[in-house]
């Protein structure tokens, strides 16, 4: 490996984190996070403008305890998804009791507030039944319009992925959400456009093991038909085990030149 001043190393971030997004606000990325193993009651959430020093931060929202129905699950805060939408304010999507959650702030930072006003989740965890309603991505087109993308199997079979467009209030179904599974996917959907074309990129395998690896797949509408690619997967263990099991990523873009930012598995010693 080379090594200087201006070389980033991995893993860029100590501890224990996962399902990273990220967001640019002025010359300072925001980096939120799952606190690991298996969430905790806050997101991670990191600022920085090398990707060598960062400061970590606490918002308000989500949390386990503000994010609660009468069908929440269990499963603590996981899988953030956050973009800067059209009318500057930044929205969220988030997993928290294995439902989807909706938020709405004026700064990274918060303070974040439930976008819709009763409190409830967007997405319940008896809304689709065969899906299990957690990893919300959130897809801005050209156009401005927003889709969002959702879904995982259960006891690491049967992947699904779901799709609805969003209204300008962007969190409004405009239509009725659809399955548009891609070949090969298990959970961690994230929509990205390139020259005209719909990249579906998602995480297959078992997020606890090394098969668990970054696949994608290609279709000419936000709703596919989605084609698997070509170079699918585009990220998976290393022979020498450096890069262990990636996945759940999101793609950032600086000067032209495309980024993945992912989590793997800490490998355990026999």
């Amino acid at each position: 490996a080379q090594t200087g001043k201006n070389f980033i190393f991995n893993p860029i971030l100590p501890g224990y984190f996962a399902d990273p997004t990220i967001v640019k606000e002025g010359d300072t990325y925001f980096i939120y996070a799952t606190i690991d193993p298996w969430g905790g009651d806050e997101l991670a959430v990191f600022e920085t403008n090398n990707f060598k020093k960062f400061t970590r931060h606490h918002i308000n929202w989500p949390t386990k305890k503000a994010c609660i129905s009468p069908t929440s699950g269990d499963s603590k805060v996981w899988a953030p998804s956050v973009r800067k939408a059209a009318d500057g304010k930044f929205y969220m999507y988030v997993s928290v009791g294995s439902e989807v959650w909706a938020g709405v702030s004026n700064k990274p930072l918060g303070p974040w507030k439930n976008l819709k006003a009763d409190n409830s989740p967007l997405v319940t965890k008896n809304d689709f039944p065969n899906v299990h309603n957690i990893d919300a991505d959130v897809f801005i087109d050209t156009d401005g319009a927003a889709y969002l993308y959702w879904g995982s199997g259960f006891n690491w079979v049967n992947g699904h992925c779901m799709a609805v467009k969003l209204k300008k209030d962007m969190v409004t179904f405009d239509g009725v959400p659809k399955e548009v599974t891609p070949p090969n996917y298990f959970e961690a959907p994230h929509m990205i456009k390139r020259n005209g074309k719909y990249y579906l990129m998602f995480s297959e395998g078992k997020a606890i093991d090394p098969t668990y690896q970054i696949g994608y797949a290609t279709g000419n509408t936000p709703f596919g038909p989605f084609t698997a690619g070509v170079y699918d997967p585009i990220l998976s263990t290393s022979l020498d085990s450096t890069t262990y099991g990636p996945g759940h990523h999101t793609v950032f873009t600086v000067k032209g030149q495309d980024y993945i930012l992912y989590h793997r598995i800490y490998p355990q010693k026999e």
